[in-house]
């Protein structure tokens, strides 16, 4: 049951309400503040405020400032008047309960408007941000067309030039063919003449060397034929290999390296394969991951399922082994449903990864010994429950929690050697 805080000093102006709260070790992280403009609570457990204002405040300007053991309001109000008291006086439970589903209601039509116009803030930005890129790009799309019509013009002006220069050398080339050709010209008679004789003296007929040349290339060819190689015929080349060795000395051998190289391999080969285990058939694959496994088993846990929580664990402890969080999480399920051998066996297997003992995993040990030591005494093993509390206090001195249990166990145990003797 909470403890009301009633030990509260408030001061006021016309303006303005200024309430002190203490709370010995508060801090922003563990207190809970609701404020609306008829209603004030702060839950900081154990302890718990509870303030049913006089009047209206404009809670959107007030402010809490949290630290120093102590929570201090700055309330303004919505009307410049004097307060007779802090809380409304004669509010029966009815009247309360009215008041704490209307702020309850208030606070979150506030939160929806709140976060239907930082939507619309959004929206309207990313609208902005679209017209932006849009002008951005219709400008440099235009640049790109003007670049690209100017190239355009220069290079069909390039082009008539240089069909207009042509033009002109063509006509001038062609005036002095025809003066050439005019001068050249002979008699048709004197023409043919020359033809004729030209052909009578170039004619020969050599039929033998014609023969000659055909028969030189189909010998050729035969010959090609001759010397092409026959096709390759299929066969299998036998290997062997000699058996690797460690020439060096053993203080200098590389062996139990390749020995935790190989481990490691075949650990990630489990992983590759965790298709062919049942259970890891219908996970996705952002799924089968032991980090998000441990998450899913922190969830089941805090809904005090703690039967699919250990499954949940148990299958990233398949897929990595060698995670201590996963057997102490396992063990408290463990713990949960009373299999208290699991729980001993799971703590133990915890404190054997979590070396060496280093600042990093004190906490994490302290947990195992813990939970070690709470399967031990529900076994009804005291002495070795004591045991392993004595180390989870010489782990963390200062934890009151322990002791406490501590203490308890010890009169347990000197309680029975008095029913003993």
């Amino acid at each position: 049951m909470p403890l009301q805080v009633c030990g509260y000093s408030w001061q006021q102006t016309p303006t303005a309400v200024f309430l002190s709260l203490p709370l010995r070790g508060v801090c922003a992280r563990d207190a809970d503040v609701f404020c609306t403009e008829n209603y004030l609570k702060v839950n900081f457990p154990p302890f718990l405020f509870e303030a049913f204002l006089y009047a209206p405040i404009d809670d959107g300007s007030s402010k809490a400032k949290i630290g120093n053991d102590a929570i201090v309001f700055t309330l303004h109000k919505k009307e410049a008047v004097m307060w007779e008291s802090l809380s409304v006086s004669g509010v029966d439970k009815e009247m309360m309960q009215r008041i704490r589903e209307k702020s309850i209601l208030q606070a979150q039509e506030r939160a929806k408007e709140a976060t239907e116009a930082k939507a619309t803030a959004r929206r309207e930005d990313q609208k902005y941000t679209l017209n932006v890129m849009m002008k951005i790009e219709e400008e440099e799309r235009k640049q790109i067309e003007d670049m690209k019509e100017n190239e355009r013009r220069k290079a069909t002006k390039e082009l008539e030039a240089w069909k207009e220069h042509q033009r002109k050398a063509g006509g001038q080339e062609g005036a002095q063919g025809e003066e050439k050709a005019c001068c050249r010209e002979k008699p048709a008679g004197e023409r043919r003449k020359s033809e004729q004789k030209s052909l009578r003296g170039s004619w020969t007929w050599r039929p033998r060397a014609a023969a000659g040349r055909n028969s030189e290339n189909i010998f050729s060819e035969k010959l090609e034929e001759a010397h092409v190689p026959a096709p390759r015929e299929a066969g299998s080349i036998e290997v062997s290999f000699t058996p690797r060795a460690f020439p060096t000395a053993l203080r200098e051998s590389q062996a139990a390296w390749e020995e935790e190289w190989l481990h490691k391999q075949a650990q990630a080969q489990k992983v590759l394969n965790a298709d062919d285990v049942p259970e890891f058939r219908d996970l996705k694959e952002e799924e089968k991951s032991p980090e998000w496994l441990k998450e899913k088993g922190n969830k089941l846990f805090a809904t005090e399922n703690y039967l699919a929580a250990v499954n949940a664990y148990s299958l990233a402890i398949r897929l990595n082994n060698k995670l201590p969080l996963l057997y102490l999480n396992r063990a408290a399920c463990h713990l949960k449903l009373r299999n208290l051998h699991k729980a001993i066996e799971d703590s133990s297997k915890a404190l054997a990864l979590l070396t060496p003992p280093v600042a990093d995993n004190a906490h994490a040990r302290m947990k195992g010994h813990v939970r070690r030591g709470a399967a031990f005494c529900q076994l009804e093993l005291f002495a070795e429950g004591l045991q392993d509390y004595e180390a989870a206090l010489r782990i963390d001195p200062a934890n009151t929690t322990v002791q406490s249990d501590a203490e308890k166990i010890r009169n347990v145990i000197q309680g029975t050697g008095l029913k003993s003797q």
